[in-house]
This record gives C-alpha cells, structure tokens and sequence, in this order.
C-alpha cells in the first residue's frame, strides 16, 4: 500500500509531461506521424473546412507557410467536418481539392474532430478542461498558435484573416522568442 502514492505519483507527472508533440496524428495520406519533426519550431494549428465561407483562408495560410517556413513556421491543417458539414470529402478529396485549389504544401492531416466526447487527443490537452487555451472551438478555420516549446501560445477565431496584422504580430514575436 506504500507505494500507491508513489505509482499515482508517477503516472500523473508522465501524463501531465506530454506535449503537443506526443500525440498519435494520421497525415492526409492515412500515415501515422505526429508532430515531432517539428519540435523547436511555432506551429499554427487549424481546423480547415473545403465548403466554408472561410475556405478561402486556405490561400493566406499557404502565403504564411511560404512566407515564414524558413524562419521556423509550420502550419498544420486539420480537416473538420463538425460545424455545418463543411468538410464532407474523403481526405483524398480534401488533399486534391487543397492542392488544386490552393496550392497547399504545408503537412495537413487527416480529419478529426476538435470538440465534443471524440474530441482528438492534441486538441483535448490544448483547449480541453484542463487545456491552457479551454474553451470549444466555435467554427472553421480556428487557428491555435504553439511556441517552440511546444506550449500553446493563443488562439484566433475564424475572423482572424491569416494575413491579420494581429496574427502576423503574434507568429513574429513567437519566432522571435
């Protein structure tokens, strides 16, 4: 009975030491990965939809990725079918429709769910209860900006313009930092 405390003890430091970094993710091409090839880097998480009046941010996340991937910047799209049904294709479709349509290169993944019980891992321990940004995400195009340490930094709602002065701001300075 001694060493209850202990074992509780040290499975919950090994739960409260996993970053954004140790989560199981499925790329768009259905191969497991995560995002640990980009520890030390400022990612930009975002839940994108294809049939979104918001769809058109797929064009200023591409200008981002380009503009500030050599100074350490990934963005990461998460296809979501939650808010309206936004997000219906197969993740074939949604990478052909991404590339076609927009020419995106940066890494998507394949479609999760952000809220609710099925909410994805990654999303649960940034804004989840016990997250540091908690609250649901409220519509497409949610962008979650993570530090080099792979700490959440803040989130922008589906208003925030990739190209937003106050985005642009806040990926700088997390560059930066």
């Amino acid at each position: 009975m001694k060493f209850i405390p202990l074992i509780l003890a040290s499975i919950m430091s090994t739960l409260s030491a996993t970053t954004v970094y140790d989560h199981e993710l499925l790329d768009i091409d259905g191969e497991k990965t995560s995002l640990s090839a980009h520890k030390g880097k400022v990612l930009l998480l975002v839940n994108v939809a294809s049939r979104c009046g918001f769809t058109r941010q797929y064009k200023g996340l591409e200008e981002l990725h380009q503009n500030y991937k050599d100074k350490g910047l990934v963005v990461c799209g998460f296809p979501c079918n939650q808010f309206g049904g936004q997000e219906p294709g197969s993740e074939s479709e949604i990478k052909e429709f991404c590339s076609t349509k927009f020419g995106v290169t940066f890494p998507m993944f394949s479609k999760i769910e952000v809220n609710g019980s099925n909410r994805h891992p990654l999303y649960e321990s940034i804004i989840g209860e016990s997250g540091p940004l908690k609250g649901n995400v409220k519509w497409n195009f949610t962008k979650i900006l993570i530090g080099k340490d792979g700490k959440p930094i803040d989130r922008f709602g589906s208003m925030t313009s990739p190209t937003s002065k106050k985005l642009i701001k806040a990926i700088e300075a997390a560059l930066a930092g």
